[in-house]
C-alpha cells in the first residue's frame, strides 16, 4: 500500500507595521503579496501595516494574506520582513532562528545588531548587498536613494525663491536655476536629472572619474576638479573614505561651483562612517542670499559645516535643509520600490518551499550580518 507524504506546511512572512517615528513605508505590499502567494509561501501582515502607505487591511486580505496582531507577525514567522532596522523592543519579540530582512548599518546600528546576534537572529541588511548584476533586484540602498535624490530637488525648488526653467515672459526673461550636485551616486543621478526636467541648468562632481559619463548622460555637465581622483574608488562602486588632505584641496576645489550654484544638493557618503565634510561656512557664507543647499548626508553628519542633521536653517542668507528619511515622504511609490527588493530577497532565500540560507551564497554571506553561522 503506497503511503503518501503529509503536506509541508508554507514558509511565513512576517509584516509587521513599522514603529519608528515619522516612517510611513511598508515593507510588503499587496501587489507584491499576491506574487508571493501565488508561489506557495504565507504572508501575516500586521493589522494596520500599510495604512500610512495608503494600503488597507483589506487589500492585503484580497491579495492572499492574513491579517494577524503584532504578537503572531513576530511570534509566528520565519521571515520577518521591516524597512527600519529593529528596535531593542522588537528584536526581544523575534524567535531564535527567524530570518529578519530590513535596513542595518554597521555603523550606526551596533546596538541592535549585537541583540540580534546574540538572539540568534539572521539578520539580512539591505545595506551589505553586495554590488554585483545578480544582486541588483535586491539593492533596496538604490531605491532609496532614487527616492530621495528626486524629492530633495522638489525640497529645494520649494525653499530657492526662484523659478527652475528659463522663462520668457512679458516682464523679460527669467534665467534659469544653477543646480550644483556633489556625489553622482544613485541619488545624485536623480537629483540631476529631476532638476533638469525641470528646467535648471545641471552640474555635478564626483571624486570617481568614472561616473562622469554617467552624469553627462542625464544632461549634466561634469565639473573637472584640479585633483589626483585615481584610487578614490573604493569596494562596490562606492567612494571610499580619503586622507584629510585631499578633502581640503576638494573643499577649495569645488568652492567656486557652490558659490556660483543657486541650489546645492550633496550626496556624498562613505558606507558605514561620517560623511565627509566637503563645503566650510566660509563657502556658503559666499553664497548668493536666498541659496539652498539639501544636504542628503544629514543622517551620517552632513557634507556642509553648518548642517545641522534633521532640521532646515538659514544663515548668512543660505537656506541649508537636512531632512531624515525623505523616501518615507513618498510611501506609496517607496514601500513599492522596496517591496520589490524583499520580494527578490525572499525568492534568494526560499527555494522549492523551504528556507534555503546557503552560506557559500555571495549574496547571502555577504548581506548577513547576524546568524548564518547558526543556521549553516
Amino acid at each position: 500500500m503506497e503511503t503518501s507524504e503529509a503536506p509541508q506546511d508554507p514558509v511565513v512572512i512576517g509584516v509587521p507595521r513599522e514603529t519608528v517615528g515619522g516612517e510611513r513605508r511598508v515593507s510588503l505590499i499587496p501587489e507584491t503579496v499576491q506574487r508571493l502567494t501565488g508561489t506557495g509561501v504565507k504572508v501575516v501582515v500586521e493589522s494596520g501595516a500599510g495604512e500610512k502607505a495608503f494600503f488597507s487591511d483589506e487589500a492585503y486580505r484580497s491579495a492572499g494574506a492574513e491579517i494577524a496582531s503584532r504578537a503572531q507577525v513576530f511570534g509566528g514567522s520565519q521571515i520577518v520582513a521591516k524597512v527600519q532596522a529593529p528596535t531593542l523592543e522588537e528584536v526581544a519579540e523575534l524567535k531564535p532562528g527567524t530570518i529578519l530582512i530590513s535596513f542595518l548599518d554597521k555603523g550606526r546600528d551596533i546596538d541592535a545588531i549585537e541583540a540580534l546576534r546574540k538572539r540568534d537572529v539572521v539578520a539580512f541588511s539591505f545595506n551589505s548587498v553586495p554590488r554585483i548584476t545578480r544582486a541588483q533586484s535586491m539593492d533596496a540602498m538604490s531605491s532609496m536613494s532614487t527616492v530621495g535624490g528626486y524629492k530633495a530637488v522638489l525640497l529645494a525648488a520649494n525653499a530657492v525663491g526662484r523659478f527652475f526653467p528659463l522663462l520668457m515672459t512679458a516682464a523679460g526673461t527669467v534665467a534659469p536655476a544653477r543646480v550644483f550636485v556633489i556625489g553622482a551616486g544613485v541619488a545624485g543621478l536623480q537629483a540631476l536629472a529631476t532638476a533638469r526636467r525641470l528646467g535648471g541648468v545641471t552640474e555635478a562632481f564626483d571624486t570617481r572619474p568614472a561616473v562622469r559619463e554617467q552624469v553627462q548622460s542625464v544632461g549634466a555637465t561634469f565639473v573637472e576638479m584640479p585633483l589626483q581622483l585615481e584610487g578614490t574608488e573604493g569596494e562596490g562602486g562606492y567612494a571610499r573614505e580619503m586622507e584629510e588632505e585631499f578633502l581640503l584641496r576638494e573643499r577649495k576645489a569645488i568652492h567656486d561651483p557652490v558659490v556660483k550654484a543657486d541650489v546645492v544638493i550633496t550626496t556624498a557618503m562613505i558606507p558605514g562612517k561620517r560623511a565627509p565634510v566637503l563645503i566650510e561656512e566660509d563657502t556658503i557664507k559666499a553664497m548668493r542670499p536666498g541659496s539652498a543647499i539639501v544636504d542628503l548626508a544629514a543622517e551620517a553628519g552632513g557634507n556642509t559645516e553648518l548642517t545641522v542633521p534633521g532640521e532646515t536653517i538659514t544663515v548668512h542668507g543660505v537656506t541649508i535643509l537636512a531632512p531624515f528619511n525623505l523616501p518615507s515622504s513618498l510611501p506609496v511609490h517607496a514601500s513599492q520600490m522596496y517591496s520589490r527588493n524583499v520580494a527578490a530577497v525572499i525568492g534568494l532565500l526560499v527555494k522549492d518551499g523551504k528556507i534555503n540560507l546557503d552560506p557559500e551564497d555571495e549574496i547571502i554571506r555577504g548581506a548577513c550580518l547576524t546568524g548564518l553561522e547558526v543556521k549553516a
